[in-house]
């Protein structure tokens, strides 16, 4: 199967592309919270979040400015094992994904769900620079990268779906790169979002 989705170029390169300012947070002044339509919120530190269970995952990389990098090593949390602790509620299908500097953007919680998107720390084997993200950013490799933010602090589970920075300017609602989902041209899903599959209890 070809690894580089339609309309992307193959790089070698691992551009880093930014809007605005990179935020400046260190290891121990980083805080995570999951939170929104769940049974139990949780606040995760730096030193918490290395004392989870941690996951190597190799995946390729794809951005929407069409280029691709294959085989990017990452280590970090599953999201799908903070999710299975803080137990969402029935009527979550959403989330909002805020950074440290105000960036946003969304996601359905069925791609939050899937085993390898993680809260990475790691980037080839060293800790996540500044520029990359870090000290921790969320890794979403199936879809278009700017679903993958840097700087990540929040992830609040919604019933509805709330449109981020990029999906507010006109990139598409879920940004598929193999769907070549790149900017909105039909209709927006209504908030009465019900197509959840049902992977962890609740």
């Amino acid at each position: 199967m070809d690894r580089v989705p339609p309309g992307q170029i193959l790089t070698e390169r691992f551009p880093i592309l930014t809007y605005g300012e990179e935020p400046e947070v260190s290891p121990e002044e980083w805080r995570f919270t999951l939170r929104g339509l769940v049974q139990e919120p949780l606040t995760l530190t730096y030193e918490a979040l290395l004392a989870l269970p941690q996951v190597d995952l190799t995946r390729d990389f794809h951005c929407v400015t069409r280029w691709s990098r294959l085989d990017v090593a990452w280590r970090g949390v599953r999201v799908r094992d903070l999710l299975e602790q803080a137990r969402p509620r029935p009527e979550a299908v959403a989330a909002r994904v805020e950074s440290y500097g105000g960036y946003t953007t969304n996601l359905l919680l069925e791609d939050l769900l899937k085993e390898d998107v993680l809260l990475a720390h790691t980037l080839f084997g060293q800790p996540l620079p500044r520029e990359r993200g870090g000290p921790v950013r969320l890794v979403v490799p199936h879809l278009y990268a700017w679903k993958s933010a840097k700087w990540v602090r929040t992830i609040e589970l919604l019933d509805h779906l709330e449109l981020g920075f990029w999906e507010r300017m006109g990139y598409h609602w879920r940004g598929d790169p193999w769907r070549e989902e790149r900017f909105q041209e039909g209709p927006i899903p209504a908030a009465s979002l019900r197509f959840r599959k049902r992977y962890i209890k609740t």
